[in-house]
């Protein structure tokens, strides 16, 4: 099995099974709570008026379900969706081609926004704040401007990395909701309703199990699941108990923290070879075999919050935690808080 499988899962694109699971509806739809609370009082209020929804940027780390909540909103309000993601649109005739093709409250969904071209960028200024888009005509001194009026429309952005996109460009979003991870209860309550869509016959146990080593992303524990659902079929009866599951993720190499080969690596290179930092993302990234941007969109930002590593201005740093988890001792260090 591949060594790196949380990024190879958050990385990949979105296959058929990972459509199949979505779920179309706020009810159906576990976990973030608050950020559905707002989103759903929205839609009402949008409805009451007969209005379109105000553009809304989503933020968060990969697999979390912005795309998911996009679709609901779409879904919600009547309308259409057109889905498509920052690196594709590479000149400003893409964005015009779909731009004119929305009606009144259609949704535009760009993922990766933070990824757009600057010149892209200007273009869609005009088009959220007055619904019109200028179109140039020519070049040099017969260049012209024509304008091209659009109907109200809504602007769905998701981004991984929110502090990557310019301020005139995150001001003209109505609502910004920030997406966190998942508790393991609201992951298990997704693994269930997983598994009965697929019709696996899996027990609470089983179920909390999956959903305690994903890390607190539905994408991975959806895509467990899928390898909980094999390993249950040839080896266990198609019955997933906890015990069933555990053997399942061993064979992955999915510790019980959630950890794979890739994190461990990770951890070992920071403590073994660089005495626990600090030391700079592209050196760790280096040492790994692994870019730098995988690391920070990926694996970093689960180690910050489990309190494994963390980022300081010389760079990062090993926690108590992330020796314990090796199984040896933390130093003592000047002006450091380790026990």
């Amino acid at each position: 099995m591949p060594d790196d499988f949380i990024s190879k899962t958050l990385d990949a694109p979105k296959t058929a099974f990972d459509i199949s699971l979505r779920p179309p509806m706020f009810s159906e739809f576990a976990g973030q709570d608050k950020v559905c609370q707002r989103l759903e009082l929205m839609v009402q209020a949008a409805q009451q008026r007969g209005d379109v929804l105000e553009h809304i940027l989503l933020s968060g780390p990969p697999g979390l379900g912005k795309t998911t909540l996009a679709y609901i909103l779409a879904h919600a309000m009547g309308v259409n969706i057109k889905n498509t993601s920052g690196p594709t649109i590479e000149k400003a005739g893409d964005l015009a081609g779909l731009l004119t093709t929305l009606e009144r409250g259609d949704v535009l969904f760009i993922d990766e926004i933070h990824r757009l071209q600057p010149a892209i960028e200007e273009y869609l200024y005009p088009a959220m704040e007055d619904y019109k888009l200028d179109i140039i005509i020519d070049q040099g001194p017969n260049a012209r401007s024509i304008p091209l009026n659009l109907p109200r429309f809504t602007l769905i952005g998701a981004t991984t990395r929110a502090g990557m996109l310019s301020a005139p460009l995150r001001t003209r979003f109505g609502m910004t909701c920030r997406l966190d991870y998942y508790t393991a209860e609201e992951l298990q309550k997704i693994v269930l309703r997983s598994a009965g869509l697929i019709g696996l016959d899996i027990d609470d146990p089983g179920a909390l199990e999956i959903a305690a080593r994903s890390r607190g992303t539905p994408r991975i524990a959806n895509n467990l699941l899928r390898w909980v659902r094999d390993f249950a079929q040839v080896r266990a009866g198609n019955r997933v108990t906890r015990d069933v599951a555990d053997k399942a993720l061993e064979m992955l190499d999915i510790d019980r923290d959630g950890f794979d080969e890739m994190d461990k690596r990770i951890l070992e290179a920071l403590v073994h070879k660089f005495n626990g930092g600090p030391v700079g993302i592209n050196s760790l990234a280096v040492a790994i075999g692994d870019d730098p941007g995988t690391l920070e969109d990926v694996h970093e930002p689960y180690l910050i919050m489990q309190g494994y590593i963390k980022r300081t201005p010389q760079g990062r740093v090993a926690l108590p935690l992330c020796y314990r988890k090796l199984g040896i001792s933390a130093p003592r260090r000047t002006g450091d808080l380790f026990d």
